[in-house]
């Protein structure tokens, strides 16, 4: 991973951990791609499973520009789950 990378990944976990209330109440049990820039951070896609989040995720935006995580029914099954193929985090 590339210190550009690492830099917008940190900020997608960030926005995760600071909207992450509103983000289960909206998306429990689906997974979102949230992406980065140098100034916002945003949901970009709402979908049933990884591999679709990636598979449609990288036909608009670079692999490794975005984060895919999966938003838990019950909280308490909260894993995270770093992937080379665009930093999925997800349950484990």
């Amino acid at each position: 991973m590339e210190a550009g990378e690492s830099m917008h990944l940190e900020k997608e976990q960030a926005f995760y951990k600071a909207n992450k209330t509103e983000l289960r109440s909206k998306y429990a049990g689906k997974r979102v791609v949230i992406a980065s820039d140098d100034d916002t951070c945003q949901v970009v896609g709402v979908y049933d499973s990884d591999r679709e989040a990636i598979q449609e995720t990288v036909k608009t935006m670079p692999r490794g520009s975005f984060m895919v995580k999966y938003i838990p029914m019950d909280p308490r099954r909260e894993v995270i789950r770093l992937s080379p193929v665009g930093n999925v985090v997800t349950r484990g």
